[in-house]
């Protein structure tokens, strides 16, 4: 039997879990924590997860507010966290899964019978796969709350930092499970005047979209490359319109699928993003003291 969460994040979880009544926008209530990073001014930690030929995204804001988007494949989120998190915490406030897709929730399985989780947060796509079901009876089991994340909800990390989802825009409970990518959670990180926009694996469809929702709102610093650089995403003008100082790749060394390819790299050397990629460059980590983004990878 697991000890209750952690009564420092509690505003946090029961804030996550109003906002399913509050108009599409939840918020957290946050208290001030000891940073591991924390330098002066006080930074953000934006932290794309060498877990192979996947996704798993860390975020820790100014305030101590830890988030994980997406979980990765099997246990290898479980061996990177240690190198983005204090060794004795235990506690993480959210975990999003952009969509079912083993690579991005194989992870949470595990992080959930290890960590304290305050809340759940995913599109509501259901999918008949054997990850799937595993990381809803862990959800279940542990009875973490749960958002069904929409746009035009936004997330307060503490701060000044803030998660806003930009898609889906509608009821996705229905997306054919072989179309799981069309219905995924894109989210941008906002502190000060810096962004990272985080783009899951959704195709040039939803970057279409996108466009029509936000145009130019969509530029970003950061661009977390979407389907880990496959020919399905990184289109031509949608990338022209987020015009990212730096464009992260989440992809396995000497994968089977080909990713990056070499039309995506194309469309980001196109417009001048420093491409750092977790094959090459391992954990990339991404500080920021709300002015502007500072990245490098661990090797």
């Amino acid at each position: 039997m697991r000890s209750p969460v952690f009564a420092k994040h509690m505003p946090f979880y029961v804030a996550a879990v109003l906002a399913v009544f509050c108009a599409g926008v939840w918020s957290a209530v946050y208290v001030q924590a000891p940073f591991a990073f924390a330098q002066h001014p006080p930074q953000l930690l934006f932290a794309v997860l060498d877990v192979g030929q996947g996704d798993a995204l860390y975020i820790e804001s100014p305030t101590g507010v830890q988030v994980l988007v997406d979980g990765g494949p099997g246990d290898a989120l479980l061996r990177a966290l240690p190198g983005v998190m204090p060794a004795l915490d235990r506690s993480i406030d959210a975990i999003i899964e952009t969509h079912p897709d083993a690579d991005h929730i194989g992870g949470f399985v595990g992080l959930l019978q290890r960590y304290e989780v305050g809340v759940f947060i995913s599109p509501g796509i259901p999918k008949p796969t054997a990850t799937a079901r595993a990381l809803e009876q862990e959800v279940s089991e542990f009875a973490v709350p749960r958002v069904i994340a929409r746009r035009g909800m936004s997330l307060d990390i503490g701060g000044g930092a803030r998660l806003d989802i930009l898609y889906p825009d509608h009821d996705v409970s229905n997306v054919p499970s072989d179309k799981v990518n069309e219905g995924g959670i894109v989210v941008r990180l906002v502190y000060g005047q810096s962004e990272a926009l985080l783009m899951a694996d959704v195709g040039k469809g939803v970057e279409t979209q996108l466009l029509l929702l936000d145009g130019e709102a969509l530029h970003s610093d950061i661009l977390k490359v979407g389907h880990h650089g496959s020919r399905f995403s990184s289109g031509e003008e949608f990338v022209a319109a987020v015009s990212p100082t730096v464009a992260l790749i989440s992809v396995g060394a000497k994968n089977t699928y080909g990713h990056p390819t070499q039309a995506a790299l194309a469309v980001l050397q196109n417009v001048g993003a420093n491409i750092l990629r977790t094959d090459q460059k391992g954990t990339i980590r991404c500080f920021s003291d709300g002015a502007a983004f500072q990245c490098a990878g661990e090797r």
